[in-house]
């Protein structure tokens, strides 16, 4: 099943892919901190989390035009990322709720507003979209790594 077969599908990937990178970067600031090793670790960890993290942004958004969902769960889900280890209880919550379809709506649908019709648009054309997801992603956080660690930006 592809992974963007479904809206649950590809939000279940992505809750996990967060987990999986909080890990990495926790372990790796484990390893910096409390081993006093190297922080290679946590560049890398650092790096991939970082990149999971604006793309499970993307993907919320995404998802939360297709299915309807509130402010408040838009932001929910956003600020679950922001949490370690939060985004999997956040997609499980969803699902329970109903606001994880087995379906694209706007694929068929027609957008009302312009966050729907640049979604259905993206849903109706998913190579090109998620091409130009990715590159945006990818300069997003290429500017973001070019201001140094989260910690040194307001320093």
């Amino acid at each position: 099943m592809p992974l963007l077969s479904t809206p649950s599908r590809l939000y279940r990937v992505l809750a996990l892919a967060e987990v999986v990178t909080w890990t990495l970067l926790l372990g790796g600031m484990f390893v910096k901190y409390v081993l006093q090793s190297t922080e290679l670790l946590v560049r890398i960890g650092g790096g991939l989390h970082g990149f999971t993290f604006l793309s499970y942004v993307v993907v919320t958004v995404l998802v939360a035009v297709d299915q309807h969902w509130r402010m408040k769960d838009l932001l929910l889900g956003i600020g679950s990322a922001v949490i370690p280890y939060l985004t999997v209880p956040f997609e499980r919550s969803a699902e329970r709720r109903g606001l994880l379809g087995e379906t694209w709506r706007l694929r068929t649908e027609k957008g009302r507003t312009a966050p729907a019709r640049v979604v259905g648009l993206a849903l109706r054309h998913p190579l090109p979209a998620a091409l130009i997801a990715i590159v945006g992603v990818a300069i997003v956080f290429s500017i973001l790594l070019s201001l140094g660690p989260p910690t040194e930006w307001f320093a």
